[in-house]
């Protein structure tokens, strides 16, 4: 995307981390710029930012943490950690935030549904955090991550669980079962599309899709435990 409507757009989502003049928009630019449009068309990628980037959330995150939670022990300071920082949870920010639109991609990528990938919008969200850095200094990229990414997630416990993890716990425990999944292959190589179906004693308890095997198992296990939670209340 080109023009003065991505500059627009880039100058909103720096305000979100309390800039008020933009200024020098390169990095913050480069950000969005995916590897295989580089490649296609030259220039720089947000390889190196994302790399950058992901050390400065996970510092972010652990001090944020540290103080929130200052009665709980390390290894319940890693799940919330890995929670706050995992490419589905950067990847579900970075949607509402409209990232999408700002992405650089092949026209092949694009079609292909790059947009609204988990990696790729997770590595544009690392290198935002990194151009934000770079470009206004570390409390200005202190001030999205928490506001934008941290502060509006639920930190309750069980939400810190995979849905995988907590369907399996319901079924052993409630079930004496073990959840299968089954999955179908239904899209091309250009535009991969899974189906899933989780299985638990022979019952189909739940469907998902998505680009990939763990993406359309997760949403199965998803609607497995909202089926679950609807039958325990009827």
């Amino acid at each position: 995307m080109s023009g003065e409507a991505h500059r627009r757009r880039l100058r909103g989502l720096v305000r979100l981390a309390g800039v008020r003049t933009a200024g020098d928009l390169e990095l913050v630019d480069r950000a969005f710029v995916h590897e295989s449009h580089a490649r296609e068309r030259g220039g720089v990628s947000n390889e190196r930012m994302e790399f950058l980037g992901d050390s400065i959330l996970g510092a972010i995150a652990a001090d944020w943490l540290y103080r929130r939670f200052p009665d709980e022990p390390e290894g319940s300071l890693t799940v919330r950690k890995a929670a706050i920082v995992n490419d589905a949870r950067l990847a579900e920010t970075a949607r509402r935030l409209g990232f999408s639109g700002a992405l650089a991609l092949t026209t092949g990528m694009r079609n292909a549904g790059g947009a609204d990938n988990a990696t790729v919008l997770a590595g544009a969200f690392e290198a935002f955090v990194a151009a934000l850095h770079l470009t206004y200094g570390l409390e200005r990229a202190r001030h999205f991550v928490v506001t934008q990414h941290i502060e509006p997630l639920d930190h309750a416990p069980e939400a810190l669980i995979d849905p995988k993890t907590r369907l399996q716990n319901y079924a052993q425990e409630h079930l004496a079962a073990t959840p299968v999944y089954r999955d179908e292959k239904l899209g091309t190589p250009g535009e991969p599309l899974f189906a899933s179906f989780v299985i638990v004693k022979e019952r189909t308890l739940g469907t998902g899709t998505g680009a990939s095997k763990k993406i359309a198992q997760k949403a199965a296990a998803e609607a497995a435990l909202e089926h679950l939670k609807a039958q325990s209340t009827t």
